[in-house]
């Protein structure tokens, strides 16, 4: 079987197991409302720094290219900060790693926007080790298609 006999199976059996679309998952327009990365943490570093991170899946066949907003309660936003998901690859980002074109305030209530140039699928996760008891919380943005 050839490499193209192969891609066409693949598609088949994609389109079969998603109600006969060949689309893939996802949306191109996410928001998160709840953000926020606390400045102290506690534990060794860098694994028990509190953070928030996103996780982007791209299940499609294209590159998916992100641009993220940071929106905080005063007006004032951060970014945008480009990224780029490969086809059929996730990707995990801290909020806390992303420095360009600037780094974003720590301790700062936040939401953010994220758009994206193919459907892709966006979680949320937050770190909380200000104390010896740590917390985790993770959740799912909220999608739109952008129609």
């Amino acid at each position: 079987m050839d490499d193209r006999s192969r891609e066409d199976d693949a598609d088949e059996r994609r389109a079969a197991t998603d109600g006969g679309s060949s689309e893939p998952i996802g949306r191109t327009e996410w928001t998160f409302p709840g953000g926020h990365v606390p400045v102290e943490s506690t534990g060794s570093e860098p694994e028990m720094v509190s953070h928030e991170k996103l996780c982007v899946l791209n299940a499609g066949g294209k590159m998916a290219r992100l641009e993220i907003t940071l929106h905080y309660a005063d007006g004032r936003e951060a970014g945008p900060y480009l990224l780029a998901v490969a086809p059929e690859r996730v990707r995990h980002v801290r909020i806390n790693d992303l420095i360009d074109p600037y780094a974003p305030p720590l301790g700062r209530e936040y939401g953010f926007a994220l758009e994206s140039n193919v459907p892709v699928v966006v979680q949320a996760t937050r770190q909380d080790t200000r104390r010896a008891e740590n917390a985790t919380l993770s959740t799912i943005a909220y999608g739109d298609d952008g129609r």
